[in-house]
């Protein structure tokens, strides 16, 4: 688990027309990384972002850009995402093939490689993949749209690939996606978790986004039951 929760707003969630403000104004809040959804159309319905985007959030902020690819065949994209100036690069377990070369390519291009896991693929996938892992993303929705309603089976999830990284020694982060807010954070940490999505609990907090980002630290500073 992180040292201390991270909180990963997703621009998905922001107003486009002001980006760079609206990043400014989460990264002055105190959030920790910038959280970019790139969809194809394809592995999900929606097209949302490319690699422009992320070459324009690079030049707006010096926070790590999470940059998750909900996208089919994501193997001949990954260089350009690095150099457009992702951090962290997600490929999903259920798009990519074979997984092993993607995540190993991602470390080469000196990344952080994450694999995400949709709702229904089961945390034994993440089995062999341990050693390559430097960040595990449990989709706690169905990946494609925001503001969906969080599903709790996703925390049994996180406990169990918690638990799978604790034997092997390894030091990877379990990051969850969707519904997180004030209210679901807290069972989502019990159960392992260390980094924490959030779009619309940020930029749709009716305090606006700094009251947004405060929510989600003062949730994640809560003791922890387990």
């Amino acid at each position: 688990m992180a040292a201390q929760p991270l909180i990963a707003p997703s621009i998905l969630s922001a107003d486009l027309a002001r980006l760079g403000e609206q990043i400014a104004e989460v990264e002055a809040a105190g959030a920790d990384w910038i959280h970019i959804d790139v969809m194809d159309g394809r592995f999900v319905p929606p097209i949302s972002f490319g690699q422009v985007l992320v070459a324009a959030c690079r030049r707006a902020t010096r926070l790590p850009l999470d940059v998750h690819l909900m996208v089919q065949e994501p193997e001949g994209m990954l260089a350009s995402f690095a150099e457009a100036g992702a951090d962290h690069i997600h490929i999903h377990f259920e798009a990519s093939s074979p997984v092993e070369r993607s995540l190993q390519a991602i470390r080469d291009l000196g990344c952080k490689a994450g694999l995400a896991l949709n709702p229904a693929t089961p945390a034994a996938a993440v089995g062999e993949l341990l050693p390559l892992l430097d960040i595990v993303l449990v989709m706690s929705v169905n990946p494609g749209y925001s503001g969906q309603a969080f599903i709790p089976a996703a925390l049994p999830k996180a406990t169990t690939i918690r638990e799978m990284l604790d034997a092997a020694g390894g030091r990877a982060l379990i990051e969850i996606d969707g519904g997180i807010d004030a209210g679901t954070l807290p069972a989502a940490q019990a159960a392992g978790v260390g980094v924490f999505v959030a779009g619309n609990a940020i930029y749709q907090h009716p305090g606006g986004v700094a009251a947004g980002v405060a929510a989600l630290q003062q949730a994640a500073a809560q003791p922890v039951s387990p």
